[in-house]
């Protein structure tokens, strides 16, 4: 009886002795669950709440280097060439050592061996690894290092490493999770770079709308005044006083070219159009045209005054009548000029006519200049469409149509 007892008991204790270490070894599992868990959280954190890529190498190296407990780490990326990798990131100690070797070829040393592959690749004697090729981190005395692929789909982005001076090796959980943290970490650095270069794109049709509004309104307007100034000159001799009235409506056009100008300068938008309406406007520029040219120009408005006609749509209309009424008088000479606004129920047309030179349509492309080409610029960007004709010795037709209402 006793020989069973025991024998019971110590079943007991072995069972519970397997219990506990089954619970030990649960307990662990979870623990490592939840570091896992918290680098996944954090680095998900950071790749979807910016979209800066400085922001995004760091905050990422830093979770990195956090879960592995490493003393360094540093981020290569792969420039245009697509064969040099470029460090542009290096965190925690020994940064000298580090940086005395930034660059690698794709295929030598560990971050180009890696770049290569596009493998996850560490080595546990740096010493004596002869693919190791910087001996300063050597001589710092790290000992370990592991590299991992940033990878967007099947393009490479960069390469990520993280080095120690430990000797306790890299686990195969630690090189897995590092792997899935460079695809994601790949992925938003192809998107930051996307964002940075949408945002060059979009400075750059700034400044070719800046430098379109600037040709269609305000270098016009001084080219009227210009034309102005040359009629006073030729009638100084014999009419004294037109020519005074001459100058008076140039120093009108200068002081308006000049609140343009700040108008301009204060809210990147030129402002010719104001209030007055689109039929105002382009009377207005007939009127300018009239007195600068002393050429024949007949208008023909709709039945409505267009107040329904959204702001975008009137000032586009109103620059294109306005550059082919300087294009009528600096290129065509033209003496006669007809200019005609109508409407359908959802277009809004205008046709500027000319009896000046015209020219060869064949050699449009090379001949048009800044002034066509803004015109067809224009009328596209809000959904509508211009058609040009000219015939050289006859002159030129302009057509040009816009949506009566936004598109959404």
């Amino acid at each position: 009886m006793i020989i069973q007892m025991l024998a019971a008991y110590a079943a007991t204790a072995i069972t519970n002795a397997r219990l506990y270490e089954q619970m030990k070894e649960r307990d662990l599992a979870l623990t490592r669950r939840n570091v896992d868990m918290s680098l996944l959280n954090g680095i998900a954190s950071t790749l979807t709440s910016s979209l800066e890529l400085d922001e995004i190498l760091n905050k990422t190296l830093g979770l990195v280097m956090n879960y592995m407990k490493v003393e360094a780490g540093e981020i290569f990326l792969l420039e245009e060439d697509k064969n040099t990798l470029r460090m542009v990131l290096h965190r925690g100690q020994a940064a000298e050592a580090f940086w005395r070797r930034n660059t690698f070829n794709v295929g030598y040393g560990y971050p180009g061996m890696v770049a290569k592959s596009r493998q996850p690749m560490t080595s546990t004697q740096l010493a004596n690894d002869s693919n190791f090729l910087r001996d300063a981190v050597v001589e710092a005395g790290f000992q370990q290092i592991a590299c991992i692929p940033l990878l967007s789909g099947d393009n490479l982005m960069g390469v990520m490493s993280v080095a120690t001076r430990g000797t306790d090796p890299f686990d195969e959980r630690n090189i897995q999770m590092l792997t899935a943290v460079g695809a994601w970490a790949g992925l938003s650095i192809e998107n930051a770079r996307l964002h940075s270069n949408a945002r060059r794109l979009a400075v750059l049709e700034e400044r070719d709308r800046i430098g379109m509004d600037l040709h269609d309104g305000i270098i016009q307007s001084i080219y009227g005044v210009g034309l102005a100034l040359e009629g006073a000159k030729l009638t100084m001799n014999e009419d004294t006083e037109a020519a005074k009235e001459r100058i008076h409506h140039a120093i009108d056009g200068l002081n308006q070219a000049i609140r343009d100008i700040r108008s301009y300068i204060l809210d990147l938008r030129p402002r010719q159009l104001g209030s007055e309406g689109l039929l105002n406007g382009i009377k207005r520029l007939i009127a300018e045209y009239r007195a600068n040219t002393f050429s024949e120009v007949h208008f023909t408005g709709p039945d409505s005054d267009l107040k329904d006609l959204p702001q975008t749509q009137s000032l586009t209309l109103f620059h294109i009548c306005q550059e082919a009424l300087a294009n009528a008088a600096k290129h065509a000479k033209a003496k006669k000029v007809q200019v005609a606004i109508w409407t359908t129920d959802d277009r809004a047309l205008m046709e500027i006519r000319d009896d000046g030179k015209g020219f060869d349509l064949d050699n449009m492309q090379t001949s048009i200049g800044h002034g066509l080409a803004n015109m067809q610029t224009r009328a596209h960007a809000v959904g509508g469409d211009i058609d040009i004709s000219s015939v050289s010795g006859e002159g030129t037709t302009i057509l040009v149509w816009v949506p009566r209402a936004i598109k959404k």
